[in-house]
């Protein structure tokens, strides 16, 4: 019995690894958010959302930039905004999903 070849994926996922990366991050922020570590959720937010963002360019998805700029916007490291209380722990999980719902999607041709 021959075993049955596997052909390769035509697109490639360039999204994938930081949106996962973003929402790792994002998941464990309510846990961190009181202490000296959500900077670097902010860093890491802010940079992945920007990353993200440049893939969907590439890949012609023009439609996730409003929310990833809107990310890149909220979760500004150098500038913050000073957002607490239950909306804003809310909204670290549902940018997570943001991340992980655009990594699974954006995706380009294999050349």
């Amino acid at each position: 019995m021959m075993a049955k070849q596997r052909m390769p994926s035509v697109y490639q996922r360039n999204a994938f690894a930081p949106g996962l990366l973003a929402a790792v991050v994002l998941f464990l922020a309510p846990a961190l958010m009181s202490g000296d570590w959500f900077l670097l959720v902010l860093f890491v937010t802010a940079i992945l959302a920007v990353i993200v963002g440049w893939f969907a360019v590439q890949a012609r998805q023009w439609w996730w930039l409003p929310a990833f700029a809107a990310i890149a916007v909220l979760w500004n490291p150098l500038f913050p905004f000073p957002f607490s209380g239950p909306l804003w722990s809310f909204a670290q999980p549902a940018a997570a999903v943001i991340f992980l719902v655009a990594g699974a999607m954006i995706k380009v041709r294999r050349s």
